[in-house]
């Protein structure tokens, strides 16, 4: 594993910044489809490429230059459209495309965007790849002139792509019922929102249930704003006032997913492992009685897993990571807390709605709510505390820094966890504390952020 720190381009989830501001500005857009054409060029005399998009204002004439770079190197390409970072996987892997480039930035704020990338396999490209890639996009990116976006003609989208990738969903789940449940989805507005309607209009083909969709009425700059799985007490307040069953929410790109209970509590992703872990064992599919979760995931999962007689493995942050101890150890099953599930059996990458339907049906099949599924699961109070720095020094290296970590750990011991880590995707260090003392936990998560403030702060 590389080290987020030591690229240039290349974060934990693609290359990501502010759109129109290196490193993602035209040239280097450009330079991306040159590259990406040239290292497909390598392998295969004829490659495809997938494209597909989020429903930000840049990220039409994002996806129009990076096909620009494509076609300047002799490389055809075709695009979805609007769709989930998980459908393009999914697409590139089934239907003969050599690579699949989403554009999106996820979670971020609208003026963000970014560039990911897939192999034909439906996997996020190793990093090995991405930091010889990385090398070639600068090389090329010093030496072009790339065209003004508004020269480009819009990449033509072929719907029938977005029609696969709902049938494909349906599918991974034959025999679900949505009968009696009223169900809110809330699409951020991003790229579930060009998905889910129809997909749950053909799930409720009997109209037993009720589907309330929220946000799904994008604007260019309205995605993930106040609401989607960043923000899941927005879904989480709708199902307390329509009286809802529960909420399902998707972040921008529908790589994750978040939950509600009928109650209007939030079910994260560690909840959802541990739903997921207990149905799978009991139909004998959970291989090695393991799960893999990260170093972000609440001590009370791994307690609970425990008493199911699960084992919990821990993974650095960031689904790419996640799957590769995946691999290592033959999982069949793995996540973040923040709503990013790997099902391997179904799918090659984490997929919000995919996820979403998976626990309806558990629902479904075993009669009880998600509040009941879960309600054994004890959670350590935790808090993160996102400090915005002006580098990514180590953090090993700052004195001040290392004191304040030795000191929660000394008090904290074997009731609680310290995690320090940079973000992958932003300029920022976050601070995660987890103690049974909410007052040592905040007490100490202060300090440190304290510290990195004082040395690195923006």
């Amino acid at each position: 594993m590389t080290a987020t720190a030591s690229r240039k381009l290349f974060g934990t989830d693609g290359i990501r910044a502010v759109a129109g501001q290196s490193p993602l500005d035209p040239t280097t857009i450009y330079a991306v489809g040159l590259a990406l054409a040239q290292t497909l060029r390598r392998s295969y005399d004829q490659p495809r490429v997938l494209i597909g998009r989020d429903t930000r204002e840049s990220s039409p004439w994002i996806a129009a230059t990076v096909a620009a770079g494509l076609r300047e190197a002799g490389t055809s390409f075709e695009s979805a459209g609007v769709v989930p970072t998980p459908a393009v996987a999914f697409l590139a892997r089934t239907q003969g495309f050599h690579a699949g480039v989403v554009i999106s930035a996820s979670h971020n704020p609208w003026q963000d965007n970014g560039i990911k990338l897939f192999g034909g396999d439906g996997f996020k490209l190793p990093d090995a790849v991405e930091l010889a890639m990385e090398e070639e996009i600068l090389l090329r990116a010093a030496r072009i002139d790339a065209p003004e976006p508004a020269s480009l003609p819009p990449v033509e989208d072929n719907l029938k792509l977005q029609d696969d990738y709902i049938q494909f969903l349906i599918d991974c789940v034959p025999n679900l019922s949505l009968a009696r449940l009223h169900i809110v989805a809330d699409c951020a507005n991003g790229a579930a929102a060009e998905i889910a309607p129809e997909l749950f209009r053909r799930l409720n083909r009997t109209a037993e249930a009720q589907i309330t969709l929220l946000n799904v009425a994008p604007d260019g700059r309205n995605i993930n704003a106040g609401c989607g799985a960043l923000h899941p007490a927005y879904v989480a307040a709708r199902v307390r006032e329509l009286g809802a069953d529960l909420g399902v929410t998707f972040d921008g790109d529908a790589d994750r997913c978040m939950l509600a209970g009928a109650h209007a509590n939030v079910i994260n992703g560690d909840a959802i492992l541990l739903m997921a872990a207990r149905d799978l064992k009991q139909r004998g599919m959970l291989t090695g009685d393991m799960v893999v979760a990260t170093t972000m995931s609440n001590m009370g999962l791994e307690a609970a897993l425990k008493r199911s007689g699960i084992a919990m493995r821990r993974a650095p942050v960031g689904d790419r990571y996640v799957l590769e101890e995946m691999l290592k150890h033959n999982a069949a099953l793995g996540g973040e807390q923040s709503g990013h599930i790997l099902l391997p059996h179904l799918a090659t990458t984490g997929d919000g709605l995919l996820t979403s339907l998976v626990v309806l049906d558990l629902i479904a099949r075993s009669g009880k709510s998600i509040d009941d599924l879960t309600a054994d699961l004890k959670v350590f109070p935790q808090v993160i505390v996102n400090v915005r720095v002006r580098e990514k020094k180590p953090l090993e290296s700052i004195p001040s820094v290392t004191q304040a970590i030795h000191a929660a750990e000394q008090e904290l011991n074997d009731s609680g966890r310290v995690v320090i880590r940079y973000s992958g995707t932003e300029p920022l260090a976050r601070v995660m504390i987890e103690a049974e003392s909410e007052e040592a936990m905040h007490r100490h998560a202060e300090a440190i952020a304290a510290a990195i403030r004082a040395e690195l702060g923006a």
